[in-house]
């Protein structure tokens, strides 16, 4: 299961993420989304758990907790459309 998690705080790693979620279930995979200009990380990513049920325990865990003085957002993320651009 694919889930986006925002109100990501500028300074956290991709291991950051990954261990944070690794308390729910297994981790297959983190992306964190990087501005081409900048360098720097937009502030939210992408999170593949191994299971529907450990990405629904994330999502319990993790959405509205704060994480270093952020309210995290995490819900389950939308498959993007035709021209690969997400859906609003």
């Amino acid at each position: 299961m694919k889930l986006f998690v925002g109100s990501l705080p500028r300074d956290i790693t991709e291991s950051e993420l990954s261990e944070l979620c690794s308390t729910f279930g297994t981790v297959v995979s983190t992306k964190l989304i990087i501005d081409q200009f900048s360098g720097q990380p937009k502030g939210f990513g992408f999170v593949e758990m191994s299971s529907r049920s450990e990405g629904h325990k994330v999502m319990e865990g993790l959405n509205g907790k704060e994480f270093k003085h952020r309210k995290l957002i995490c819900n389950e993320a939308k498959p993007p459309d035709k021209k690969g651009q997400r859906r609003r």
